[in-house]
């Protein structure tokens, strides 16, 4: 959002859901009829308007909530078995953060590819090998908690301490007692975690990103994430890859990481220009 008011007005439009009852009444009431006094309106997830009353982009960062509904509470599965389908296909225009995602939103939804832009995620500036590094000896995992980051699977593979970064999420899922669970920490305590660990384990069972193994690789941490995933997009060949349904496979993958140059992906800058280069399309 900095990197596009550097170049454009940008308007925000919100409905702080503060609230279960706010959050009912702006999936219910809000988004669908959702309008901004605007040449266009960009809705950053597909919570948006089901029909568009004006140039629409939306942003898909993945479907996993269609793919795997069973990771989700029934209101958010349910809401949005309806909603997306819908929102996607009143867009304008839909920015995929991956090729990944770009292939699902044309095999789940047969969205037609000609209106699918691919716009990676960038990582903050704080991400970079020079700076602080967390003390000890272990394995870092990132992500909220929740069925599909696998972190069961990720803790019975880890010899040593594992620790693990991530607010509470959904699904009933609860850092195993034998792991340090930090919680949601500040970038600047991040970066200093991904700089001292062993190696991150992103072995996630579905993601249409992975911004963790973006800002990992940023400060040179080495990278265990899932095979067949849009994580090679992101790594090439500075991550090892693992089965993350099989334990032995990422314990495997553990003790062949190893450290790497540091890898930056896109800047801000260019998220910034490629996202404008869309609303030039439409307006």
């Amino acid at each position: 959002m900095r990197a596009l008011r550097d170049h454009l007005d940008v308007v925000e439009v919100s409905y702080p859901a503060t609230s279960r009852a706010r959050t009912l009444a702006a999936d219910v009431f809000w988004y669908p009829r959702l309008r901004a006094d605007a040449d266009v309106l960009h809705c950053p997830t597909f919570r948006g308007p089901f029909r568009a009353a004006q140039p629409l982009v939306v942003t898909v960062h993945d479907l996993a909530v269609l793919r795997h509904p069973e990771w989700f509470n029934r209101w958010t599965r349910t809401y949005s078995r309806i909603a997306v389908p819908r929102v996607v296909a009143a867009a304008h225009r839909v920015i995929a953060v991956s090729e990944f995602t770009k292939r699902e939103l044309v095999s789940l939804l047969g969205t037609d590819v000609a209106k699918i832009r691919v716009v990676p995620n960038a990582v903050e500036d704080v991400f970079t090998p020079d700076g602080p590094r967390a003390e000890g000896d272990y394995v870092l995992a990132v992500g909220t908690l929740e069925p599909r980051k696998n972190l069961a699977r990720i803790a019975q593979a880890v010899d040593g301490e594992l620790r693990v970064v991530g607010a509470r999420g959904w699904g009933g899922v609860e850092p195993p007692r034998d792991v340090t669970w930090l919680g949601a920490v500040s970038d600047e305590e991040l970066a200093a975690l991904y700089r001292g660990a062993r190696c991150l384990v992103y072995a996630s069972l579905y993601e249409g990103f992975g911004i963790p193994v973006a800002e990992a690789l940023a400060c040179g941490c080495p990278v265990v994430t899932s095979r067949d995933s849009p994580m090679a997009e992101l790594a090439g060949d500075a991550a090892v890859y693992v089965d993350p349904e099989d334990v032995t496979s990422i314990r495997e993958g553990i003790e062949r990481a190893a450290r790497s140059e540091p890898q930056r992906g896109v800047t801000w800058a260019e998220v910034a220009a490629r996202t404008r280069a869309v609303y030039e399309e439409l307006a």
